[in-house]
């Protein structure tokens, strides 16, 4: 299946790229317009594997629901290193929410569920063990896509206009690298940082420092798997305090 939605997410989230290529297989792709405004895209992991591989990926600022275990389930955003520990034969498919878009289908602060996995129907009132079982009872990814839009189109996906909002600025974060502290990206918003702050935990789920810091750290992440760094004069570039600083972050 073709990769159509360059420019969304991040593969370099992926941390030692070339062991996962020989080791995962990941996709990434669009989702039907009738999700479009709430969900940025579907990703695809599957493995075959002789001996068990840890995986490891940079958290984002965004909520994913993924078909696990035989549930779907909602992983809140977390900060702290987030490893897959993946054995045998296996396979699953997920959804990104773009930033802020969770809270309207959640009906409440995201920031609740932080460095949390809760499955769906806790959190969303809809039991999601049938939809998670034909998900992973399926071979084709694009199938397995469209199980997991069926689900999410039956909890509903409310339109809310703050929650555009919050997009927007965490586009704005992601996007402009000249932003490096969450007062520029308030002062771009027009937005006092009180507000922003309390925006960004309700409806992001973790503050704006953080979401700032992060895409300024896969921009690092990205460097990285391309070759060699200076990190001193990245950590001087993206304003972390020095370079143990942002090798440490």
């Amino acid at each position: 299946m073709a990769d159509d939605t360059e420019g969304k997410g991040y593969p370099d989230a992926i941390v030692r790229p070339v062991t996962a290529a020989r080791t995962i297989t990941t996709e990434r792709f669009a989702v039907s317009p009738a999700l479009a405004g709430h969900v940025d895209y579907h990703w695809y992991v599957g493995w075959e594997l002789e001996h068990p591989h840890d995986q490891q990926v940079i958290p984002q600022p965004r909520i994913h629901v993924a078909a696990e275990d035989g549930r779907l389930l909602v992983h809140g955003i977390g900060r702290r290193p987030f490893v897959r520990h993946l054995t045998g034969r296996g396979h699953t498919l997920g959804v990104s929410f773009l930033p802020g878009l969770f809270r309207p289908v959640l009906g409440s602060r995201v920031s609740a569920i932080a460095d949390q996995v809760v499955p769906a129907q806790d959190l969303l009132g809809v039991d999601d063990r049938p939809a998670a079982e034909r998900i992973l009872s399926i071979a084709d990814p694009a199938e397995m896509a469209a199980a997991m839009e069926s689900y999410l189109l039956e909890v509903g996906l409310p339109t809310d206009p703050v929650a555009e909002d919050v997009r927007r600025w965490a586009a704005l974060a992601e996007e402009d690298r000249s932003i490096t502290r969450a007062e520029q990206l308030a002062d771009r918003a027009g937005v006092s940082l009180r507000s922003l702050q309390r925006l960004f935990s309700e409806y992001v789920g973790i503050g704006p420092k953080w979401v700032v810091q992060r895409f300024r750290v896969l921009e690092v992440a990205a460097r990285a798997h391309s070759g060699e760094v200076d990190w001193a004069a990245v950590a001087a570039e993206l304003d972390f305090s020095d370079q143990a600083h942002l090798v440490r972050t």
